[in-house]
């Protein structure tokens, strides 16, 4: 569901290649017959777009966490069965690795009923670990924080590890491509001559609220908002007219981009977000986006890796703190980058090593 996924999965790819391993990404919702996977995508991605009330709606049914019983994803995850069996014994697999809940919940079904040799590590990618990332069948999880990983422990009694964000190495460097980073700042210098460029996020799909009232909102006070629109070529069209505001589509480049800009307004609490923590760009959460956005925007909020703001006054204040050169940038930036510990690649490997030692 989005992009975020995908880029933790060909992240986790790539290292594992650097080890001299090999590795596969398979979509768990394309696993799942009868196009169930592609209409599942069309409708989150319409409700979140269109009809977020709806997704409030069903984050509080199906993945909110809390004690008491709710219905779970494992009746739609195991119709992917079959298909994974199939695809982990073609590969000779010794680990499979679900980055996404409904393959967590795939996996950890398989596993508890004996029907997948191959042990699990779940890889949860969310601040907030919400009830569909648990399944006490899963042999492992990784972790971005130990206190997902002491919920992870507490509610399903499964080994719980702790690795810090997936996030490609070019993010940290000082300066991954010079002349890249120098092309975005000479662009804003062009665009907003002495205005700092705030980036706001609207996730691969370009879904955000009011972003029209927050571009205005910047410019009015002397900055020069960036705007990722992903492909949502309407949004961008619509954000292109205020003037002042550079909004953009699919961004390749996005290391170069963090490392020209000066902080990130964000509302998922996503992989836009560590990568901006990774790049040293500081990170504020507004106009979340409901359900696990919303809770993982404050999750980060509350690990002390970035503010949050309530309304138009705590934004302006918080970007006023966090751009200017100081103890407060420097100290956010710190706390973002203290989050990268383990390699969880290593973690992985691990397992898969053991599994082969035993064949």
């Amino acid at each position: 569901m989005g992009a975020g996924h995908d880029t933790v999965a060909a992240e986790l790819v790539r290292r594992a290649r650097e080890r001299g391993d090999d590795a596969f990404v398979v979509d768990v919702l394309a696993l799942l017959p009868y196009g169930l996977g592609g209409a599942l995508r069309h409708f989150y991605r319409g409700s979140v777009r269109h009809f977020p009330w709806a997704y409030a709606l069903l984050y509080r049914l199906f993945l909110r966490p809390g004690a008491g019983h709710r219905p779970g994803a494992t009746p739609l995850a195991r119709l992917a069965g079959g298909r994974l069996r199939e695809l982990a014994e073609r590969t000779g697999a010794d680990v499979v690795v679900p980055v996404f809940h409904l393959g967590a919940q795939l996996t950890g079904h398989l596993r508890a009923r004996g029907l997948l040799s191959v042990p699990s590590v779940v890889l949860v990618i969310d601040f907030a670990v919400h009830r569909q990332w648990l399944h006490p069948g899963n042999d492992h999880c990784l972790c971005l924080t130990e206190d997902a990983a002491r919920e992870v422990r507490e509610s399903t009694g499964t080994s719980a590890w702790t690795c810090g964000p997936i996030v490609a190495p070019e993010f940290f460097a000082g300066s991954p491509d010079a002349s890249a980073a120098a092309e975005w700042r000479g662009l804003f210098d062009r665009l907003g001559p002495g205005r700092p460029a705030v980036v706001l996020s609207a996730g691969a799909w370009g879904v955000g609220s009011r972003l029209n009232a927050t571009v205005r909102l910047l410019t009015d006070h002397g900055l020069l908002p960036v705007a990722l629109c992903g492909d949502n070529e309407r949004l961008r069209r619509e954000l292109s007219g205020t003037p002042g505001v550079l909004a953009l589509g699919w961004v390749s480049d996005m290391p170069g981009l963090m490392h020209a800009a000066r902080a990130l307004v964000d509302n998922a609490a996503g992989q836009t977000a560590v990568q901006a923590l990774a790049a040293g760009l500081p990170v504020v959460g507004y106009r979340p986006i409901p359900g696990h956005g919303a809770d993982g925007v404050r999750r980060m909020a509350a690990l002390g890796v970035s503010d949050v703001a309530e309304d138009e006054t705590a934004l302006l204040g918080a970007l006023g703190r966090l751009i200017a050169p100081g103890p407060a940038r420097r100290e956010r930036i710190a706390a973002g980058h203290a989050l990268f510990r383990d390699d969880a690649m290593t973690r992985v490997a691990s397992v898969a090593d053991a599994r082969r030692a035993r064949r």
